[in-house]
C-alpha cells in the first residue's frame, strides 16, 4: 500500500533556484560542462529505479530479513540481489567516482541527491552500496597505488562491496581500547585476528567479494587511539589476475536480531588470522578511517531525510483521503458523511512539521553537498579551505539534528494514520523502526553533539562557527532592501547573536568544569540545527518571494507553499530555541548533583 514519488520539483528548486548549481559547478574544471538538463535527467532516471524497483522490496526486506547458514554465508531478502544487479548494470555505483578508476566523475552533490531517493524507497538495501562508497573514499585517500588499482575499479563498478569494521563487543565509541590484533607476516601482509560487531552489510550474496576496512592494533602499538592502524581485508583474497581467490579467514558468526533495517545484514565478523594489508601509515589508521566515518555520518543524515520524505508523502495522502469528523468551522465537504482529516488543526500541525523539517533538511544537505564538491575541486585554495571548514563544522549537525527530526517526523506520520499507522501493511511503523537506528549508529547523537561543541566549536575558539556566521550575515544583507523578508531575517539574525553569546558562556564555564560542556552539548546541537534550518528557510523564502510575481499558476502555488511553510517553521518550530537556550544556561548541576547511589 505505501507509495513513493520522487520529489523532483522540490529537488530542482533547491539545486537550480537556490543553489544555482550549474553556475557553481562551472567554476570547477572537472564539472564545467555539466548542465541543469543533465542533472535533471540523472535524477529522473534514478527516481524511476527507486520507485519502481527498490520501493516494492522495502516491505519484503523487512518481513524476510537476512538468513545465515551454517557455513557463515548470508542470503539477502527476495529481490535484493536482482535489484543490485540492475543497479550495477545501469552504472549507478560509478556515478560520482573518479574517472581514473572507471567512474563517471559526476558531482558528489548529484550522488547525494540520488541517495536521498534510495533511502526513501529502501534504506536497508541502500546501505549495501552506501558503505561501498565509503570504502572507496578511504582507499582513494590513503591506499597505495597497488591497492587503488586492485580494489577501486571493482568498488566503483559495484562488482565488489565494502564495509567499515570498528566496533567490538567491549568497545563502541571508545576505539582506544579495541583489541583486534594485526601481526606482520613478512610478505607485506598482516594476520588480522579479533571480533567486530554491528557490521552493516558485513556478509551477503549480492556481490562477488566484500572488502572490509578493519581497525586493528600492531603488537608494539602505543595505547589508546594513537596505536590504531587500518587494514584492507577482503572476504576472498584476490588472485594474480585481481579476481576473487581463496576464502580469507573472516567469517560471519551471527546476525543481529534488530528492531529495524531487517533487510540489511548486521553481522558479527570473526577474523581468524585473516590476510590484511595496511592502509596508510602504522598507528595512524583512525585518520584514514575518519574519511569513511565522516562520509557515513553525512549518509545517515540523508537516510533520515529520505525516510522523513517517504513518511510525509504517505501520511499526507492518507490525511487527504481519510474522512472522520467535521471541520470545527463547518463542513468542508457536505456531500460526504465527514470531512477529510486534513481539515483538523492538529493533523495540519503534524503534516506541517514533517514538511518543514523535510524541506529544510533537503536544502541544508544539498547546500552541504555542493560545499563538499567545492572543498575538493575548486581551483582556489582559500575557497576549498572555507568550504571544508563549513562541512567539518556541520557534519555532526547533519547527522544529529536531521536524524532527531527524521524520527520525530516518522512518528508524526504514523500518528496521522491513527490505528492504521500501527498496522504493518501501511508501511509507517516500519519507517519508524528504521528511522530509530539513525540516531544511534555512526556515533550516537550525543557523540555528535560532543564533537560539534567540543572539537568543532570550542576546539578552534569558534573559528569555523564564525565562518558560518559570516555566511548567515551575507544572506541577511542581501535581503536588507526587501521589507517583506524581515519576518524571516529578523529571527535568523536574533538567533545568530544568541548563539555567539551562548557559545562564549559555555566556553568560560567549561574551562572551570568540563562537565559544563557535556551538559550543554545536546541542546547546543539542536540550537545550531535550528540556526541552520532558519538559514535554510530564510534562503528558500527569499527565492520564492522573488519568483512569486512572475510565475505561472503551478509555480505560483509552489512558491506560495514555500513561504507558508517558512512562516510555519518560524512560528511553531523555531521557538524551541528559547527552551534549549534555557537548558544550556541551567548548567551541569541539575544533572550531576544527585549522588549515583540515589538513582
Amino acid at each position: 500500500m505505501p507509495q513513493y514519488t520522487p520529489p523532483l520539483r522540490d529537488m530542482q528548486f533547491v539545486l537550480h533556484e537556490m543553489l544555482n548549481v550549474e553556475a557553481e559547478l562551472a567554476k570547477l574544471p572537472q564539472h564545467e560542462d555539466i548542465d541543469a538538463e543533465t542533472i535533471d535527467a540523472v535524477l529522473e532516471e534514478g527516481g524511476k529505479f527507486c520507485s519502481d524497483i527498490l520501493q516494492p522490496l522495502n516491505a519484503v526486506g523487512d518481513r524476510e530479513g537476512c538468513k545465515l547458514d551454517a557455513d557463515g554465508n548470508v542470503k539477502t531478502p527476495t529481490g535484493f540481489k536482482d535489484a543490485y544487479k540492475q543497479y550495477v548494470e545501469a552504472g549507478w555505483p560509478s556515478l560520482a567516482a573518479d574517472v581514473d578508476y572507471g567512474g563517471q566523475g559526476l558531482p558528489h552533490l548529484l550522488s547525494s541527491a540520488f541517495m536521498e531517493m534510495i533511502n526513501s524507497s529502501n534504506q536497508a538495501w541502500g546501505m549495501y552500496p552506501g558503505l561501498s562508497h565509503g570504502a572507496y573514499t578511504a582507499l582513494l585517500a590513503f591506499g597505495t597505488d597497488a591497492q587503488k588499482d586492485l580494489y577501486l575499479p571493482k568498488l566503483v563498478s559495484g562488482e565488489w562491496t565494502g564495509t567499515m569494521c570498528l566496533t567490538e563487543p567491549h568497545c563502541g565509541t571508545d576505539l582506544g581500547i579495541l583489541k583486534t590484533k594485526a601481526e606482520e607476516q613478512g610478505d607485506g601482509s598482516y594476520a588480522i585476528s579479533g571480533t567486530k560487531i554491528f557490521i552493516s552489510a558485513g556478509e551477503h550474496d549480492m556481490a562477488d567479494n566484500i572488502v572490509h576496512l578493519v581497525l586493528a592494533r600492531l603488537p608494539d602499538a602505543p595505547e589508546g587511539t594513537k596505536g590504531i592502524s587500518l587494514f584492507v581485508v577482503p572476504k576472498f583474497v584476490p588472485d594474480a589476475d585481481g579476481n576473487p581467490g581463496e576464502r580469507n579467514g573472516v567469517k560471519c558468526g551471527s546476525l543481529e536480531h534488530k528492531m529495524g533495517i531487517h533487510g540489511n545484514a548486521t553481522a558479527v565478523l570473526n577474523f581468524d588470522a585473516a590476510k590484511g594489508w595496511m592502509v596508510g601509515e602504522p598507528n595512524k589508521g583512525l585518520k584514514a578511517m575518519f574519511v569513511m566515518m565522516n562520509g557515513a555520518r553525512l549518509g545517515v543524515g540523508m537516510q533520515s531525510l529520505g525516510l522523513a520524505e517517504f513518511a510525509y508523502q504517505n501520511s499526507l495522502a492518507y490525511a487527504k483521503d481519510r474522512i472522520q469528523g467535521r471541520s470545527l468551522t463547518g463542513p468542508k465537504n457536505p456531500g460526504k458523511p465527514a470531512d477529510a482529516i486534513i481539515v483538523h488543526p492538529d493533523v495540519r500541525r503534524m503534516l506541517m512539521t514533517q514538511k518543514a523539517y523535510v524541506e529544510a533538511a533537503r536544502a541544508f544537505t544539498y547546500w552541504a553537498g555542493l560545499a563538499i564538491d567545492l572543498s575538493h575541486k575548486h581551483p582556489d585554495e582559500s575557497v576549498r579551505k572555507d568550504n571544508d571548514d563549513l562541512v567539518s563544522l556541520l557534519t555532526p549537525v547533519i547527522k544529529g539534528f536531521i536524524t532527531d527530526n527524521g524520527y520525530e517526523s516518522t512518528t508524526l506520520a504514523m500518528q496521522v494514520l491513527g490505528g492504521h499507522g500501527y498496522i504493518t501493511e501501511w508501511g509507517l511503523e516500519q519507517c519508524v523502526r528504521d528511522a530509530r537506528i539513525n540516531m544511534i549508529y555512526e556515533g550516537t547523537n550525543t557523540i555528535q553533539a560532543l564533537d560539534l561543541l567540543g572539537r568543532k566549536v570550542l576546539g578552534d575558539m569558534g573559528a569555523k562557527l564564525m565562518k558560518f556566521g559570516k555566511v548567515i550575515q551575507e544572506l541577511i544583507m542581501r535581503q536588507s532592501e526587501y521589507e517583506g523578508m524581515k519576518e524571516f531575517t529578523d529571527p535568523l539574525g536574533k538567533l545568530a547573536v544568541q548563539v555567539q553569546t551562548l557559545t562564549a558562556e559555555i566556553g568560560q564555564k567549561a574551562m572551570k568544569n568540563p562537565d559544563e560542556a557535556g551538559a550543554a552539548a545536546v541542546p547546543y546541537l539542536r540550537i545550531i540545527g535550528h540556526l541552520v534550518f532558519s538559514f535554510s528557510w530564510c534562503f528558500s523564502a527569499s527565492v520564492a518571494m522573488r519568483k512569486l510575481d512572475t510565475a505561472n499558476d503551478a509555480d505560483k502555488a509552489f512558491y506560495q507553499a514555500k513561504l507558508t511553510t517558512a512562516r510555519f517553521y518560524f512560528a511553531k518550530l523555531y521557538p524551541e530555541t528559547e527552551m534549549l537556550i534555557n537548558q544550556v544556561k541551567a548548567g551541569a548541576a541539575p544533572l550531576m548533583e544527585l549522588d549515583e547511589a540515589l538513582f
